[in-house]
């Protein structure tokens, strides 16, 4: 299957601008599952005292490892470790799938010298297709023989699966005079809309974090990023995103209501926006990278559902993908969002900064040329005011092209 060339405006990162985290060691093997050139299983080995949290799909189809993981994590295990397969989603596979799952948590746990509620295991790949649990556990070996604490390039090459370029960022931040790190790595390219998007996110941080904090941290965090993308409008089975507090070597722990947790969230949220935009710009078949940002609304909840009102109508993404000033398709997508009690007489928007609809109507200043000139750039950003309130939401979305149709309508071939 043919993909498309390259990700809007993004570049794979390199392994010196990853900073590691000490205690936390990843390792890959090939599998055979994708195919016999390329890594396809991930095993993530955490240390003691760690603090693990995480947020699931909401499709009620969800599979197999999501069943298994929620559990570990909801039983108040202490998780000592990740696998993660890609190219089987282990999804629609019933009592099996999870049997399936069962037994590759089993045979990482007994390697690792750990309980089997220890491990929280993730899938992705194609749906209804059985999970090959005796190439799995037949890799395993391989994966904890190149374990490192400098392996997170490949974690992300491991995982990839329509994704063309693999998903990484990391950071740190000063506290108290003490360096913090900040890195996590993501695959996603379609099936990309909350809650979350057929995506697998790992992030980790080098403080201790109370498992109570850690819960409230990552579903705040979630919400203004993971949870603002779309691509299809396509919510996966397999989604998991995985936050993970790793204690280092230092006197250090977070509190809660503290300028240090307002500056470690800050990070969070800023490697995990960057992840989320990586998703969107490695969207399937995309061309243009759009940016939604609607302002005075009255609540979170308004402005995110125009934006992704916007976002995934298809009449909206085929125009732009088209360049096409059909921008009536946008003011139709703000009218469906159901938000209700819209003062038409109120909204603005601009694409690029230019007016183009002004108190719901065509802009006097309106210029085609001017707004068809805009819509070929790649980069493009909608701006919504709707003028009934304080409140502001951005979300991140994709045109939909030829090549998109082509990605699916060929994906098991």
């Amino acid at each position: 299957m043919e993909k498309k060339i390259m990700a809007i405006n993004l570049k794979k990162n390199t392994k010196e601008n990853i900073n590691v985290i000490k205690g936390l060691k990843l390792g890959v093997a090939n599998a055979g599952i994708k195919s016999m050139n390329s890594s396809d299983l991930l095993v993530i080995s955490i240390p003691e005292n760690s603090s693990v949290a995480g947020v699931f799909t909401q499709n009620q189809f969800c599979a197999a490892p999501v069943i298994v993981a929620k559990e570990h994590l909801k039983k108040g295990n202490e998780i000592r470790a990740l696998i993660v397969n890609s190219g089987c989603a282990n999804a629609g596979m019933g009592k099996q799938g999870i049997d399936d799952t069962n037994s590759v948590c089993k045979s990482l746990a007994k390697h690792l010298g750990v309980e089997q509620k220890q491990i929280l295991p993730f899938s992705t790949g194609l749906i209804m297709s059985k999970l090959p649990v005796e190439k799995i556990n037949k890799a395993i070996p391989e994966a904890l023989t190149n374990f490192s604490e400098n392996n997170w390039l490949e974690a992300a090459e491991s995982i990839m699966t329509t994704d063309t370029v693999p998903k990484i960022y990391s950071k740190k931040i000063k506290l108290k005079d003490q360096s913090v790190t900040i890195t996590g790595i993501c695959k996603g390219s379609g099936m990309i809309y909350p809650n979350m998007a057929t995506m697998l996110a790992f992030i980790a941080v080098d403080i201790s974090i109370t498992k109570i904090m850690l819960n409230e941290l990552i579903k705040e965090v979630c919400e203004s990023t993971f949870n603002c993308i779309s691509v299809d409008g396509d919510t996966s089975t397999n989604d998991s995103f995985i936050l993970m507090g790793i204690p280092a070597s230092r006197n250090l722990s977070l509190k809660k209501n503290s300028d240090d947790y307002t500056k470690v969230k800050s990070a969070i949220s800023d490697v995990a926006t960057l992840l989320a935009k990586s998703i969107v710009r490695d969207g399937e078949g995309a061309t243009k990278f759009m940016t939604i940002h609607v302002n005075e609304a009255l609540n979170q909840k308004e402005a995110k559902m125009v934006g992704m009102s916007i976002a995934n109508s298809p009449l909206v993404k085929t125009a732009f993908f088209a360049s096409d000033a059909n921008l009536g398709r946008v003011l139709s997508a703000i009218g469906n969002s159901k938000v209700k009690d819209l003062n038409l007489n109120k909204i603005n928007v601009y694409i690029n900064e230019i007016l183009f609809a002004n108190a719901g109507a065509i802009s006097t200043s309106y210029d085609e040329r001017k707004i068809a000139s805009e819509m070929k750039k790649d980069e493009i950003k909608l701006s919504i005011s709707l003028g009934r309130g304080h409140t502001e939401a951005t979300m991140w979305t994709t045109d939909l092209s030829h090549k998109y149709i082509e990605i699916n309508s060929e994906y098991r071939t």
